[in-house]
């Protein structure tokens, strides 16, 4: 197995994305290399060297920055370090792809350089969120602001195909909308909700925000605008938790000596909300792996986005997804 790592991308490369990477080698042997994609001078002197000899580096000093217009770059930047990674999996040098950068740009080399799955017109990403029944998996966090009915049923497809392969049973689908009522919602939801119940997926109906973290479905399904503005949300209540509860803790004594006591708890909960715990989402729909990575990512996040690649190269998705796609056209 080879992994191709875009070295340039994301807020802390090269330096993070590096180490993330060292350390992939050291806890995955299966990974027989890491083709680590950047400026060389740069890369060279951050690699740990018990696996330096699992490592081949892509020179290129070209990236397409978070602030650039991704489509614009990517056509301008034809060496930028996200297109030449993505290149090593369209040619069969690497198995999957991993970046912290631009997902714009890393969109448009997916699908530009790997090609859409037959059947599917826009591509998601497919992010797992924490909630009270275990990780679930939300789709799609933001690659589609505009979607139609069929877009939500190539989602929902692709999404269940990836929770089957990740518990071994058959994932349960849901709507995200704002009443659990097949009449509510948009003309769109409406529509879609009918198009997932006359499908083959195990289909439960709608679901409102509130039970997104209830973890009553496997696979959520919206529209990339909303999945996105989700998935902020649960960022930004995850970290803010802690500190409305560390201001509260400091007002007096004896909840300072709770405190204490919940220390361990408190750690546990931070750990389960973290997201450099999930590492990356997989980019679902186009003929390669190619895992997406937070902007912010650091040397954990990387070693769990790594992770996951591993994973979807070992279930072999790309061809469980091309297969479930098929017989659902077949169906129709």
């Amino acid at each position: 197995m080879k992994i191709a790592v875009d070295a340039m991308g994301g807020d802390h490369a090269p330096g993070e994305v590096v180490k993330g990477a060292c350390e992939a080698l050291k806890q995955f042997p299966v990974i027989e290399k890491i083709v680590l994609v950047g400026d060389e001078t740069r890369i060279k002197p951050l690699l740990a060297e018990e696996v330096v000899d699992r490592i081949d580096i892509l020179h290129t000093d070209e990236v397409i920055g978070m602030d650039e217009h991704p489509a614009t770059a990517f056509r301008q930047k034809k060496q930028a370090s996200i297109r030449l990674a993505t290149d090593l999996v369209r040619d069969g040098v690497c198995d999957g792809i991993v970046s912290c950068g631009s997902t714009g740009a890393q969109m448009a080399s997916a699908i530009f350089r790997l090609g859409r799955i037959k059947g599917i017109k826009r591509p998601a990403i497919a992010v797992l969120l924490p909630t009270l029944n275990g990780p679930k998996l939300l789709v799609d966090a933001g690659a589609n602001t505009q979607v139609d009915p069929q877009n939500l049923l190539d989602f929902a497809t692709m999404g269940a195909i990836y929770m089957q392969l990740l518990n071994h049973h058959p994932a349960r689908v849901a709507l995200i909308n704002n009443g659990a009522e097949e009449e509510k919602g948009s003309d769109l939801t409406q529509a879609a909700h009918q198009t997932l119940k006359a499908s083959s997926l195990n289909f439960i109906g709608n679901i409102e925000g509130r039970e997104i973290t209830e973890g009553v479905a496997d696979v959520m399904v919206c529209d990339g605008f909303t999945g996105n503005v989700i998935l902020k949300t649960l960022e930004g209540f995850g970290k803010n938790i802690f500190t409305l509860l560390k201001r509260d803790i400091q007002k007096h004594l004896r909840f300072k000596l709770g405190a204490l006591l919940l220390k361990p708890a408190f750690y546990e909960l931070k750990h389960q909300l973290d997201p450099k715990v999930v590492g990356g989402a997989p980019l679902l729909g186009v003929r390669g792996v190619s895992i997406v990575c937070h902007g912010n990512s650091d040397h954990t996040a990387v070693l769990n986005g790594i992770q996951v690649a591993k994973q979807c190269i070992e279930a072999d998705l790309i061809a469980q997804i091309e297969e479930a796609v098929e017989c659902e056209q077949t169906e129709d």
